[in-house]
């Protein structure tokens, strides 16, 4: 694992499905849930190989369950020094200097739950300095969208520059220091064209925690009830849960179309709702409901953006 880590660091089409973790500012509990569908991806070809290699079942689940557990309480910074545990285990004060972005801490601590192998490798150090968590050059929008295909556009741009083929391979498989910075810019001008807005104020700020709170809960009883879940519905829920984090980054950036993924995620749940309650009563109100939205949708866009965006006009 130790080895899966450090590449997806050094070689930029792994750093590309593994830069979303570390795109956070802060360093805490919700960083290790910061996994995209990409890295889930890749983590699975990567234990797919396990029994391959020889492994067997009982010992890549037995590692699949301490990876999956561990690793989530080092991503804090309420624990700090623990002992001799520092010598043997990766502890939360190891795992914090992965995450900063300070010249002197960049690619190092890679190990998941073992510190020797860092030490070893002679890619393992100690806080010298505060740690300034994120990335080296941190992004410029709240988009989740952005947040996940950034890295992906700087590639094909800095591709779209190399001269030859094999220029084009090296980008691939190059290492993410050698990219050229400049290319982030011309990305950002291409697909951003404004500059990342001031942090929200409360009234949008609650209104968007609202709405994560919604989609925890969902996904909870989604990962308990999945077995149980028909296919159709899986993918209403994984549409609604998609649209509400878009829309979130959405409403920071200040994004006028976000009526229009308020109005999708609307129709979602009307379908959702009768899939709860399976009457006719419960269908006919829904669509009711979205014939009216739908022949007064100019007027609501004008009213919810005014709703929301208020504060920040007033």
């Amino acid at each position: 694992w130790y080895w899966y880590h450090r590449l997806g660091h050094e070689i930029n089409l792994f750093w590309a499905v593994h830069i979303v973790h570390h795109q956070s500012d802060e360093f805490n509990f919700t960083v290790s849930a910061r996994i995209t569908v990409f890295q889930a991806f890749v983590r699975t070809l990567f234990w797919a190989l396990m029994p391959l290699l020889g492994f067997s079942a009982e010992m890549i689940m037995s590692i699949l369950l301490i990876h999956g557990v561990y690793p989530f309480f080092v991503h804090t910074q309420t624990i700090g020094k623990l002992g001799w545990l520092e010598y043997v285990l990766v502890t939360p004060s190891h795992h914090k200097l992965h995450h900063a972005s300070n010249p002197e801490y960049l690619d190092k601590n890679y190990g998941d739950v073992l510190i020797i192998w860092d030490k070893l490798f002679g890619t393992y150090v100690e806080e010298t300095v505060e740690p300034v968590f994120g990335l080296t050059q941190p992004l410029n929008s709240y988009s989740f969208l952005w947040q996940h295909f950034h890295y992906w556009l700087e590639l094909r741009e800095a591709m779209r520059q190399a001269p030859t083929w094999w220029a084009k391979c090296k980008v691939l498989w190059g290492a993410p220091k050698d990219l050229h910075p400049q290319t982030r810019d011309v990305v950002e001008r291409q697909f951003l064209k404004h500059q990342k807005p001031e942090a929200p104020i409360r009234p949008l700020r609650s209104y968007i925690n609202f709405q994560m709170v919604v989609s925890l809960a969902m996904l909870f009883f989604f990962v308990l009830l999945a077995f149980y879940i028909p296919l159709p519905i899986k993918i209403l829920i994984a549409a609604w849960l998609l649209i509400t984090l878009i829309n979130c980054g959405a409403i920071l950036e200040q994004r006028r179309w976000i009526f229009y993924l308020e109005y999708g995620r609307f129709m979602l749940s009307i379908w959702l709702l009768y899939y709860c309650i399976p009457h006719v009563a419960v269908l006919f109100v829904g669509m009711v409901a979205v014939f009216l939205v739908g022949c007064s949708f100019s007027i609501l866009e004008r009213k919810y953006l005014h709703l929301i965006y208020k504060p920040l006009t007033s």
